[in-house]
């Protein structure tokens, strides 16, 4: 039996269970794994099961599922939700998300009291039923979950947020839109543009950066991107170019991993700022940051790496002294080549003095 693994988010490597089902599942067949999201790469790169999950593409889960799907006798979603209300959610909207009906089996939150095993396949009742007296997970139908969700359904313009605790944050396509104020959360929108949080606060400053959306469509998280404190794995640089590769980064929602191979990222955000070093220090890859102060704890633990530079600035500012960075030193280019790592900050540095009477530095 051929046998796909989607693999998402990072608590369900972090645990431990992304192996002990990997290895389970090597009983029944022949295993292939990959990764759903983006958030796991991190959490499978430090836990050194690369060359068992396949991070090399950034996928929605559907997308992953899909790639599976003409190969496959069946396909494990294995998730570890902040609930099992978010979970249960999840499954159904990446089942209903896929092109075609997947022969599809979710492991949800295995190790917790309310874990589960969903088959969304009924013709797979019977494995599911197996794998579930294994882990000791109950059953839960398809029936269940989309009577719940079909409760919950809210307006067009409105979406609502299962399994969210008070004083989380709110993350829409990767960006801080707000922060929870009860365990009831909905999110509104205007021609596209998020107005109000119904049970939470608004961020503006995030919600001006991520612009118009689907909001039915959008990717939305809450609480921290990574819950568990690791030992982050950090690989030794390989760079021996004269010059020096510099990158910039504006948007913490975009695939930061395609940047591991650069001398150095300019950041411009708090989040971007915290997201990007975080996972750049697996890499040996310094940041210069951009950011306001006006920080949201996404991670439990940040790191950046050594010859990093932060610089904060008067609030609002962060946005301002970006675009000036990326048109008078990047050219609007994504990526840049320079011949000295201390002169360019030097440069960065002289067009905060232009524009700002108030910045601090803050370095490793």
């Amino acid at each position: 039996m051929k046998i796909g693994v989607v693999v998402h988010g990072p608590y369900i490597v972090d645990s431990g269970y992304a192996e002990k089902i990997l290895n389970l599942l090597g009983d029944y067949g022949e295993v292939s794994a990959r990764l759903g999201g983006t958030m796991g790469r991190t959490a499978v790169h430090d836990a050194h099961l690369e060359d068992r999950i396949d991070i090399s593409q950034k996928l929605l889960p559907s997308e992953s599922v899909d790639k599976f799907t003409p190969e496959c006798d069946v396909i494990f979603l294995i998730n570890y939700g902040k609930s099992s209300v978010t979970g249960h959610a999840f499954g159904f909207k990446v089942f209903n998300h896929c092109k075609s009906k997947p022969p599809l089996i979710q492991i949800e939150r295995p190790g917790e009291s309310d874990g589960s095993i969903i088959s969304w396949d009924n013709s797979l009742n019977k494995l599911a039923e197996d794998i579930s007296e294994i882990l000791n997970l109950k059953i839960v139908s398809p029936l269940e979950i989309e009577e719940q969700m079909a409760f919950n359904k809210v307006t067009k313009t409105e979406r609502s947020i299962a399994g969210v605790s008070s004083n989380e944050n709110i993350f829409v396509n990767g960006i801080v839109v707000g922060k929870s104020t009860s365990s009831e959360v909905i999110l509104v929108a205007e021609n596209g543009l998020i107005t109000k949080i119904i049970g939470g606060d608004l961020k503006e400053h995030g919600v001006k950066k991520l612009g118009k959306i689907d909001l039915q469509k959008a990717i939305i998280k809450t609480g921290l991107l990574r819950r568990s404190e690791i030992t982050p794995r950090v690989l030794k640089s390989c760079r021996n170019s004269h010059n020096f590769c510099v990158a910039f980064l504006d948007h913490a929602a975009e695939d930061i991993y395609k940047l591991k191979d650069v001398d150095m990222v300019v950041t411009v955000g708090d989040d971007t700022t915290l997201v990007a070093g975080d996972i750049l220090y697996r890499f040996n890859v310094p940041i210069i940051g951009i950011t306001d102060g006006d920080i949201d704890k996404v991670v439990e633990k940040g790191f950046k790496a050594s010859e990093s530079l932060i610089i904060e600035l008067e609030n609002g500012l962060d946005d301002v002294i970006g675009k000036k960075i990326f048109h008078e030193l990047f050219n609007e280019e994504e990526i840049i080549e320079i011949e000295n790592i201390e002169n360019f900050k030097n440069e960065i540095l002289q067009i905060i003095n232009h524009t700002s009477t108030y910045y601090k530095i803050k370095e490793n």
